[in-house]
């Protein structure tokens, strides 16, 4: 299936359960981000490459095909593999 039919598909799934803003995020390889938090909710999925999204002292190793979920305010970090990585990501506000 094309890529930018599933990104259509993504988006039209997440502002139908109203979510306010749809994007796809790409991160150049071996990026590290310093816990930090945002105003919003993410819901992303990946789907290309590999990150870690460490929530709570507890790191998640995630890939293609995997989501993440994240409240607003939630303290975080991420790490991005040797290939970086891309997921579409669904943003809320409170």
């Amino acid at each position: 299936m094309d890529t930018l039919l599933r990104f259509e598909e993504f988006e039209a799934a997440e502002r139908s359960v109203g979510c306010s803003e749809v994007l796809a995020r790409s991160w150049e390889p071996n990026v590290e981000i310093a816990e930090h938090s945002h105003p919003f909710r993410a819901r992303a999925l990946v789907v290309q490459g590999e990150m870690w999204l460490i929530v709570d002292g507890e790191s998640r190793h995630l890939g293609p095909g995997d989501r993440f979920d994240l409240p607003p305010g939630k303290l975080h970090a991420e790490r991005y593999g040797p290939q970086g990585a891309v997921y579409w990501v669904a943003r809320t506000n409170p």
